[in-house]
């Protein structure tokens, strides 16, 4: 780990850490500065915490199906490039527009636009990986990519509820755009070719050849993806447990904060505190996921975190809601962010060991369609049902389903192994 942040051959990858590290912790600024927002508005309303969310959503079926396509043909270092600069540019203008209007709408808009470039910012990132590390060193770059998120989760939590609680929410939009800037300089300055040399009839040319791209080859190239992936039984298991996985985040997201929030009578500054705390245990758990990952198989990974994840989010909510005591919910979120840190770094690394090098745009697009997908509709069924059952029954009955996946799982692994390894009659 240390080499892959130090040593001069790794520059690449330093830069697109570093850029990562900063753009997504004024991202956890944005999430908690949104969050204030609608506690402004509709406070104690798990169902327009879930709106705002569909809006970050749906760009994910609008435009990921093209994403990976188009990722696959163009420059993954432009791409990645031009994706922060733009979405610099319009989160920038949320404080003004709001300032203007004091009207939501607007805002969902312009948050929507902002994860429609994500979605080719996302398959770019994760394809550029193997471009910029050696296959050796691929386990632990995903280690490190996740350990970024999880530094910037901690970082941009622990800032940002200590900024909307004594700023307001528009200046957590303001640091946010900042950080997208100097990432973009960052990534500029990777040591790759950047394809931005444009003149006119280039630009000409380019798009008529883009357009014709789009017409007669895109749907084929999108079906050819959905084949392979049918057709890949170690990528296919890594979509239906990130399903299960992010059906469970979406099911427990806007309950769990509007729990929180009532159970320590606060907006964003416990809010924040635990989110730093889960925060903490992600990084750990990537961290030793990265050191002994290779010890331990990607399944029985990933089926052993999720059945731990269970049991640790049935325990915080039984202890929130009957000893709302935080320093015992500040432990079970670091431990709780321990158990889950492992699984998308397995499972990202699975799938790209897998997946053949013209097929990971498509691959990652893919992914990022089903998990989506299943966050969106556990999120919106669950705000719905909060509505008339108690949150703390929802999260208590999220956490069984979890664990019991993950032991059924776990000990299917096992008799499958152990019925391989029985010597033939």
């Amino acid at each position: 780990m240390i080499k892959l942040l130090t040593k001069l051959e790794h520059r690449n990858f330093q830069r697109l850490w570093w850029a990562q590290l900063i753009s997504q912790f004024g991202d956890r600024i944005t999430q908690l500065a949104l969050v204030g927002l609608i506690a402004e508005r509709q406070p104690g309303s798990a169902m327009e915490m879930a709106k705002l969310m569909a809006f970050t959503i749906l760009p994910v079926f609008l435009i990921q199906p093209f994403a990976g396509v188009l990722v696959d043909r163009w420059d993954r270092r432009t791409t990645l490039f031009i994706c922060d600069i733009v979405r610099g540019f319009l989160i920038l203008s949320i404080p003004f527009i709001f300032i203007r209007w004091h009207n939501l709408i607007p805002v969902y808009l312009i948050v929507f636009t902002v994860f429609s470039f994500s979605r080719f910012y996302v398959p770019a990132k994760m394809s550029i990986l193997p471009d910029i590390v050696d296959k050796e060193s691929l386990l632990m770059a995903n280690s490190l990519v996740s350990t970024t998120g999880m530094i910037a989760f901690v970082l941009g939590c622990a800032l940002g509820g200590f900024l909307v609680d004594k700023f307001g929410a528009k200046m957590g939009f303001v640091i946010d755009a900042g950080t997208f800037y100097i990432s973009a300089v960052i990534l500029f300055f990777m040591a790759l070719p950047m394809k931005l040399r444009i003149n006119k009839a280039q630009l000409i040319r380019s798009g008529r050849e883009l357009v014709g791209q789009i017409r007669q080859s895109v749907w084929t190239e999108a079906r050819e993806g959905i084949i392979y992936l049918f057709r890949q039984k170690e990528i296919r298991f890594v979509i239906d447990m990130l399903f299960v996985l992010l059906a469970a985040a979406g099911s427990v997201y806007v309950v769990i904060i509007v729990f929180i929030q009532q159970s320590f009578h606060s907006i964003t500054r416990d809010l924040g505190v635990l989110a730093v705390a889960l925060g903490g245990g992600l990084f750990l758990g990537a961290v030793l996921y990265g050191k002994w990952g290779r010890r331990f198989g990607p399944y029985r990974t990933i089926f052993f975190c999720l059945t731990l994840g269970g049991i640790c989010l049935t325990v915080f909510a039984g202890t929130v809601y009957y000893s709302p005591n935080i320093l015992s919910a500040i432990m079970l979120s670091f431990i709780l962010g321990v158990v889950i840190g492992p699984i998308f770094i397995a499972a990202n690394t699975l799938a790209q060991v897998v997946a053949d090098d013209q097929m990971r745009g498509k691959v990652f697009s893919a992914m990022e369609i089903v998990i989506h997908f299943s966050f969106l509709v556990s999120m919106m069924l669950s705000a719905w049902i909060s509505e008339y059952v108690s949150r703390f029954w929802i999260l208590l009955f999220v956490g069984f389903v979890v664990a019991g996946v993950g032991v059924v799982g776990f000990f299917r692994i096992r008799y499958e192994e152990q019925k391989q390894a029985a010597p033939a009659c």
